[in-house]
């Protein structure tokens, strides 16, 4: 029978492993109690603010990987460690560690039962990472240590490991959550016809956003996230543009876009679902043709113009509009596109595109017609077939003057700034779709014409950003935003233990005078 040295003595593996799980229990209900007798603590942190910092990569000389949990914690039991001096090469993407003589970035430690030390690394993105929000084992390692954890569910929320894509409004008295795919623990695959959560605002029971997400899980009868749709297998269920809006009755609802699909590259159909307070599912109201030109994608937002009150949808610019109603939302005549294109035209082309006297492109909200998206803007300026100050869609990087082209993202308002804030993430640039960028206009279609990078991922994807308003503190000086962190898209064949395919938080402090240069007059 396998066992282990345990203070000096051999345990069986299944005293063992009944031992652990009292133990683990024991943490759980007591929080705050350490096995100090069997754990080295090592807490990563910010050297600045002194908070602990969520992914950070500890690789000893033998290639032994330890990646810090959510408040920064790593615990280590590991025999063949223990009171030794161990050197640990310290990486976190966005912080670092001073190098030495050699290059090297880390830290030599005297690895000793019952003792923490600290290791502060210094902050190079803007923005500072506070957490992951999904996924198994958030605060694995500060469960193992006996400390404090903020959340409910410090290991495992609903058996979920990995979740993709997040869309979130503020309905009625919560937060509602909804992911594309889930997995989990005892299978490959898991869960691909959306997954949803409901969590409380700070201000009513719920947890500072500083602090994290009690996520409570719309779940099946075996405690697994079950779907937001009715169950179709080896069909993707995606959902886009979700938005709160009032019926002629004057009931709220909350409605979405959805794609039913067979992959990634291939759709099956979409159009518009509601989502049923009754069943907690969302219902498919209304198929659209796939020659549909204009619906719902993207991140939504409010706003009233000319005394209609609109949602626009952001993708990462917000280039569409429909008025705020149910019914408009149903309806894909009641659309406008912001588009350079001639009224009515249905493909996009340079001969389609619209030009005022003095040959300028003329902008536009137009029904019934094709938007023009921001990649074909900047090849048909590459190309020389349109002027760079025509593209209303370009935005640059205010260090280099270099135009930055975006995948995805959100755009919310800020009392703090009285500015417009995009918050997206860059197609190409140092990691693919791993970089972060900040930019702000006066009104909401922008432009949104320079930007500053807050986040760096190295080597590893960091996709569908959004900023989330109803976390907005002290005035919206401080803003939140999220994406999926994950290695698909990025080259990278090693996942990242625990993080990988998951959602990560970030706060953003907009008294940071590296923003100032993103300002708009």
């Amino acid at each position: 029978m396998l066992s282990r040295v345990k203070h000096g003595r051999k345990t069986p593996a299944r005293s063992r492993l009944v031992g652990n799980s009292l133990l683990i229990a024991a943490v759980l209900l007591s929080p705050g109690v350490a096995d100090e007798h069997n754990v080295f603590v090592i807490r990563c942190v910010d050297r600045d603010t002194g908070r602990g910092i969520p992914l950070v990569e500890l690789r000893s000389t033998t290639n032994v990987v330890y990646m810090s949990d959510s408040a920064g914690v790593v615990a280590i039991e590991d025999p063949a460690l223990m009171n030794r001096q161990v050197y640990f090469h310290v990486f976190s993407h966005g912080y670092e560690k001073d190098p030495d003589g050699f290059g090297y970035r880390g830290k030599r430690l005297q690895v000793k039962p019952g003792t923490t030390v600290t290791v502060p690394l210094k902050r190079q993105n803007v923005a500072e990472r506070l957490y992951r929000t999904t996924g198994a084992g958030i605060y694995r390692d500060s469960v193992i240590a006996g400390l404090k954890t903020p959340i409910k569910k410090t290991l495992l929320n609903a058996s979920v490991t990995g979740q993709d894509s997040v869309q979130a409004a503020q309905f009625k008295d919560r937060i509602y959550w909804f992911w594309g795919d889930t997995n989990r623990l005892r299978y490959p695959l898991g869960q691909f016809n959306t997954s949803g959560a409901t969590s409380r605002l700070a201000s009513q029971g719920g947890l500072p956003p500083d602090k994290g997400i009690d996520f409570t899980y719309f779940a099946d009868d075996q405690s697994f996230s079950r779907p937001m749709f009715s169950r179709e297998p080896g069909v993707l269920i995606w959902i886009h543009g979700l938005a709160k809006v009032q019926d002629k009755e004057g009931n709220e609802r909350l409605v979405t876009h959805y794609t039913r699909r067979e992959s990634l590259a291939k759709q099956l159909s979409h159009g518009i679902a509601s989502y049923d307070a009754n069943t907690n599912q969302f219902e498919l109201t209304k198929e659209l043709p796939e020659s549909e030109l204009l619906y719902p994608r993207g991140h939504a937002f409010h706003y009233q113009s000319e005394g209609t009150e609109y949602i626009y949808f952001a993708d990462p610019y917000p280039a569409l509009r429909v008025p705020a109603t149910y019914e408009a939302f149903l309806d894909p005549s009641q659309y406008e596109a912001y588009t350079p294109l001639r009224p009515r035209s249905k493909t996009v082309e340079v001969a389609a595109l619209e030009r005022n006297p003095e040959g300028r492109l003329r902008y536009a909200w137009k029904r019934a017609t094709a938007p023009v998206g921001q990649q074909t803007l900047h090849q048909w300026v590459s190309d020389g077939k349109v002027a760079a100050e025509d593209n209303h869609f370009r935005t640059v990087d205010v260090s280099t003057g270099e135009t930055i082209v975006l995948q995805r993202g959100s755009v919310r308002w800020n009392p703090y700034r009285q500015r417009w804030i995009m918050i997206a993430n860059q197609v190409g640039g140092s990691s693919f779709l791993g970089e972060v960028w900040y930019s702000e206009s006066i009104v909401p279609k922008g432009p949104y014409s320079k930007a500053v990078k807050v986040v760096s991922h190295r080597d590893y994807s960091f996709y569908n950003v959004t900023q989330h308003p109803f976390f907005d503190s002290t005035d919206g000086q401080k803003i939140y935003f999220e994406g999926t962190y994950s290695k698909m898209f990025s080259g990278t064949k090693t996942p990242t233990p625990w993080y990988d395919y998951n959602q990560i938080m970030y706060r953003l402090d907009l008294t940071d005078v590296r923003l100032e240069t993103a300002q708009t007059p």
